[in-house]
């Protein structure tokens, strides 16, 4: 089981000099992400110094970490660092990690959203498999050139992977993917374990069904229920359109699951878990659960639109986490109900605050139906 003890390291090898203790270093593709804002946040408060890799762009994108960032010229407080790199160039990624010489790598970073897969398959399988490929590269490289045979990585897997798979799914059921998303995740997986077979790297696969959380985006089936809940409360919007109600999925929350990212990378050998809440929902209860938290009905506000469904669905994905339950001693805190009114609370103060600005004149309401 993971303990919270060994949070510094001996820096005799690969940064510092005379042996004195220094504190561990992480580094996080997808960073400015969910997940990776919940791993940011349990990392720093363990005592890591975390470095994150970003990709440019014209318009800023993290303001899920803004309340955590510190600026860099605050030497001695800002131990969270952000560094220009993309999955897509190797060149960056060989660069940072010989820069940075991190204890521990965990690679969050995706395109993870499954039906735009379907409309961008090619960009989805350079970043979401061939990226993966070029980071463990690098770090393979890295540490033949250094010799810091201590470098972790962790690879963000997903419970898409299992498809058509019947459940419950864990780690020795067969994979069957239904989209390209889910198809790069499959290729990421077995790279990641070809590296732990080939090369002795430290490598553990996290095999994450899905996780939720107010920072989820607006476009992924969850968060564009409460965003909808919240705006629909306060008048706002009248309508919401979704696609196949009947998807059963296993649904947690994100700030639960870095937890066991984390814990992965501190047992004595590398290996592949499941992480799951061993209950599955489906989208129509999702529905019941936010709307009637509110005191609405959802059957008020939901239409159908065909435009949502996948050219190949998924019926049905409910983990089981035994595996990291015994091995790991880890297990979910917040039960479906409790995430759902999480999300819902969050998201009717955000409409709250947009409604003073309707009200204003600064924003127009009727950009939604």
């Amino acid at each position: 089981m993971a303990t919270q003890k060994d949070t510094t390291v001996r820096s005799g090898s690969g940064s510092g000099s005379n042996g004195e203790e220094r504190r561990k270093v992480a580094l996080i593709t997808g960073i400015t992400g969910q997940d990776g804002s919940y791993l940011t946040e349990f990392l720093l408060n363990k005592g890591y110094d975390v470095h994150g890799l970003i990709r440019r762009s014209s318009n800023f994108n993290t303001q899920r970490i803004n309340h955590i960032y510190i600026d860099p010229h605050n030497a001695h407080k800002a131990r969270m660092k952000l560094h220009y790199a993309d999955l897509t160039d190797a060149s960056s990624l060989r660069r940072w990690l010989d820069t940075i010489a991190p204890d521990e790598v965990y690679n969050l970073a995706a395109q993870s959203h499954v039906a735009v897969s379907f409309e961008i398959p090619d960009y989805t399988a350079d970043v979401v498999a061939t990226g993966t490929l070029r980071l463990l590269e690098a770090v393979r490289n890295h540490v033949d050139a250094t010799g810091r045979e201590n470098v972790k990585y962790y690879q963000a897997g997903s419970s898409e992977m299992f498809g058509a798979t019947p459940p419950p799914q864990s780690e020795t059921t067969p994979f069957h993917p239904r989209s390209p998303y889910a198809a790069s995740k499959c290729a990421a997986h077995w790279y990641t374990v070809n590296y732990r077979e080939a090369y002795g790297l430290y490598a553990c696969n996290g095999i994450l069904f899905n996780h939720e959380s107010p920072r989820r985006g607006e476009n992924f089936v969850t968060r564009k229920i409460t965003r909808a809940v919240g705006r629909i409360k306060v008048g706002l919007q009248s309508k919401l359109f979704l696609g196949n109600l009947n998807a059963s999925r296993d649904w947690g929350f994100a700030g639960d699951y870095v937890e066991a990212m984390w814990m992965m990378l501190q047992q004595e050998k590398p290996d592949d878990y499941v992480v799951a809440t061993e209950e599955s929902h489906t989208v129509e209860e999702f529905l019941e659960v936010a709307f009637g938290y509110v005191g609405m009905n959802w059957k008020d506000h939901v239409l159908l639109d065909k435009r949502y469904l996948r050219p190949s669905e998924v019926d049905n994905l409910k983990g089981d986490a035994s595996k990291a339950k015994k091995l790991l001693g880890w297990k979910p805190k917040v039960g479906f109900q409790e995430l759902v009114k999480m999300m819902v609370d969050e998201d009717v103060e955000l409409a709250k605050r947009e409604k003073v600005l309707v009200d204003a004149g600064y924003m127009d309401a009727q950009q939604q139906p």
